[in-house]
């Protein structure tokens, strides 16, 4: 069950950073979730290393952390991605 509330979270914070980040994103979803996922790790490490990791209630600082990670692994992962998909493909369009 862990690993299926780890895809959904990963898709919901992918999806999000999507949207938070300017322009259209070339990742597909597939990579998105895992991005998503691994921003989530990154904010949890975040959070642990902070000390908000647990909190009473709603754990807001570790949330907006990972949502944090989720946004710069997405941003990431797409130039890496276009980078990559541009340099693989021959007699396609070139920017100018």
């Amino acid at each position: 069950m862990s690993w299926l509330w780890a895809i959904i979270v990963g898709l919901v914070l992918g999806l999000i950073a999507k949207a938070i980040l300017p322009g259209k994103q070339q990742v597909p979803l597939w990579l998105t979730i895992i991005l998503g996922m691994i921003g989530s790790l990154l904010g949890n490490w975040a959070a642990t290393g902070l000390g908000i990791n647990e909190t009473k209630g709603i754990d807001w600082g570790r949330h907006l952390l990972q949502l944090a990670g989720a946004v710069l692994v997405v941003g990431v992962g797409d130039r890496l991605w276009v980078a990559v998909r541009g340099r693989n493909r021959s007699g396609g369009r070139h920017a100018a």
